[in-house]
């Protein structure tokens, strides 16, 4: 058995205990034993001192790492920046579409309030927003369909209270997708507004004058200075959503195409008397 100071010179000389229980002594400029370099891998406190024994060599290698990430961005930049730094045709045609509507919408609201420069002409204008507005004309319409007696009458009247229920519907659905906001100058005082009124695009006036002023020029007979009426009655509703800022100029441009087009959708779909017997005989 070795005494206390043995070991203790032993262990001030550099000994190692090896496998077999015995104490083996290493030189400075030898390599130590195998099992010796296995036993400092596995040493946490060994590992963490060869982890920051060389901040220069660490140093070099992020170095080298973020020269090689920037040599990758750099061949990745000048795509990024063609395509920040040309913007498609398309885009910048749309925006400035939207900040010259802005712009025109917010010109032309002259009777938006009755402090505007226009406001001794408000009350005109809302009445001629209530003459386009869809709870008269079917009313009126359902009125005229019970009073008609000629089945020609009857069968005008039907298909146009199929236009009028067609146009509500799709009217609807365009400004439930598009949720565009009324104009910033606008004052909700409309008549009879529903949950999709708070949008503006398209304008549900624009499209009911546009499809009722096809409609009634196609199907009634009427003298030249009606026909001028109507078209000129069509023209002012369009206006008066601008001039009291209910919408925006690109919102009545679209709702007047939209009723265009609705009335070939109409006469798609026109329903005569027989076929509405049929119909529902086939109910029935």
């Amino acid at each position: 058995m070795p005494s206390p100071k043995a070991r203790n010179n032993g262990g001030r000389s550099g000994s190692v205990p090896g496998n077999n229980g015995r104490y083996e002594f290493m030189s400075l400029n030898r390599s130590p034993p195998p099992h010796l370099l296995q036993r400092q891998g596995s040493d946490p406190t060994s590992a963490r001192l060869r982890a920051s024994e060389s901040p220069t060599r660490r140093r070099g290698s992020g170095s080298s790492n973020a020269s090689s990430s920037s040599a990758t961005g750099a061949q990745q930049l000048p795509e990024e920046d063609c395509m920040r730094l040309n913007p498609s045709f398309v885009g910048i045609a749309l925006s400035s579409l939207l900040a010259i509507d802005l712009w025109l919408s917010k010109r032309l609201g002259v009777c938006a309030c009755e402090d505007s420069s226009w406001g001794s002409i408000r009350p005109l204008m809302k009445l001629i927003e209530i003459s386009g507005h869809g709870i008269p004309w079917l009313a009126g319409v359902l009125y005229c369909l019970y009073k008609s007696d000629s089945a020609a009458g009857q069968e005008v009247m039907l298909n146009l209270l199929m236009a009028l229920i067609v146009d509500l519907v799709l009217v609807a659905v365009v400004k439930a997708v598009v949720r565009r906001r009324r104009p910033s100058h606008n004052r909700m005082d409309m008549f009879a507004t529903f949950s999709v009124d708070r949008y503006s695009f398209p304008s549900g006036h624009a499209t009911r004058a546009a499809l009722c002023a096809r409609f009634l020029l196609a199907h009634l007979v009427l003298a030249a200075p009606l026909r001028v009426l109507v078209l000129l009655w069509a023209a002012l509703v369009g206006l008066s959503r601008v001039l009291l800022g209910r919408h925006n100029v690109t919102d009545v441009a679209f709702g007047f195409g939209m009723g265009y087009c609705q009335y070939n959708l109409v006469e798609m779909l026109w329903v005569s008397p027989v076929g509405l017997q049929l119909m529902m005989g086939q109910l029935g």
